[in-house]
């Protein structure tokens, strides 16, 4: 039995102006992500896949072509669905985690539910369920500064589902993170994939998250030029295994 179309991108373009001359990010780009799926997309810096991320996320508009996620066309929405649509359809995991440093870990968590007019009682009771879904229930009262990066990447993650989002987009989540963090952390991705019908799609350099996507795309020159061979991934995550076992 086929599984809900999440994500449908089709013919995405986005075009700036840097002075007088256009500049193309992305060129015809065309994806589609179902429900329950790790998808990521890999490529050189100024290859166009942050800008993907970013118009998936309706952080941007595109010049040309279509984004739709549960069957919405994000091309239809004015500034304030937008905005509604970022709070309560996509979850984000960035790089550098994004915590509000005065906030505990349970605090981080109730903060989008806070912004979608969750009651207090209920946020804080999701926030605590997500928490001990991530294993960190026992830190629910630790500013950012008082836990690892590993741990403040699982706060991002439990916060990035706290609206029940439809997907959720993670821009270099583990480049902040050592290898056996990295590893641990989509380990939780998986767990949550196959617990939750999760949908990521994961922008990175990563060979260990490449590995444990379900697939994984190329892009070069704002356009995805072919899907990585499962095995690839395997392969480059064992070399860097290998490497870094060799540094000690």
């Amino acid at each position: 039995m086929s599984r809900p179309v999440v994500v449908q991108v089709a013919g995405l373009a986005r075009e700036y102006r840097h002075g007088k001359f256009p500049v193309t990010a992305l060129n015809g780009v065309d994806l589609t992500v179902s429900k329950g799926e790790v998808v990521g997309i890999v490529g050189p810096s100024g290859s166009g896949k942050t800008t993907l991320l970013n118009l998936i996320g309706g952080l941007d508009r595109p010049t040309r072509g279509s984004v739709a996620v549960d069957g919405v066309d994000l091309g239809r929405l004015d500034d304030g669905g937008l905005a509604d649509y970022r709070l309560r359809k996509v979850g984000f995991i960035f790089q550098f985690y994004n915590l509000i440093p005065a906030l505990t870990a349970l605090e981080n968590v109730e903060l989008p539910m806070s912004l979608a007019g969750v009651p207090k009682l209920e946020r804080a009771e999701r926030a605590r369920a997500l928490l001990k879904t991530v294993g960190l229930e026992g830190r629910s009262g630790h500013t950012p500064e008082e836990l690892s990066g590993g741990e403040q990447q699982r706060v991002a993650v439990a916060r990035a589902l706290s609206n029940d989002p439809s997907v959720i987009l993670g821009d270099e989540p583990t480049g902040d993170l050592d290898s056996k963090s990295a590893e641990a952390l989509m380990g939780l991705i998986a767990s949550l994939r196959d617990a939750r019908q999760a949908t990521f799609i994961l922008v990175t350099h990563d060979p260990i998250v490449v590995a444990r996507c379900d697939r994984s795309y190329s892009v070069r020159d704002g356009k995805i030029i072919r899907q990585i061979a499962k095995g690839e991934g395997d392969k480059l995550a064992d070399n860097q295994r290998s490497m870094m076992d060799g540094l000690y």
